[in-house]
């Protein structure tokens, strides 16, 4: 599965209307952590396709779309449903530690 990115003009489409769960990676191309998060994200979504759609959001160029979701620390990674926030990961983690905290947060939805 592809990552996607979001703009504000595209974030309803892929967010809200959405058929199954969305983790939204909220970003800045200036944040080092980001950077480090961004291959082990790409590299994740190929394992939930079907289950969970992965997209990104710059919160540089889209602030507005940040703050709708509170986000006060990079990379946050928000699982919503529905448009709805579900849970979040905030801050780096490799692989294994990540898919182990979405397969728990997928469980209880």
């Amino acid at each position: 599965m592809t990552v996607i990115e979001v703009t504000n003009e595209t974030f309803q489409k892929e967010v809200f209307e959405s058929d199954i769960p969305v983790i939204i990676d909220f970003f800045a191309p200036w944040c080092g952590p980001c950077r480090m998060m961004a291959p082990v994200f790409e590299e994740i979504s190929a394992e939930y396709e079907g289950k969970l759609k992965f997209v990104k959001l710059n919160t540089q160029d889209y602030p507005e779309s940040a703050s709708n979701y509170n986000i006060t620390g990079i990379p946050c990674l928000v699982i919503a449903k529905g448009g709805k926030e579900v849970d979040r990961i905030v801050g780096f983690a490799p692989a294994s530690a990540m898919k182990q905290q979405i397969d728990n947060i997928l469980s209880k939805i």
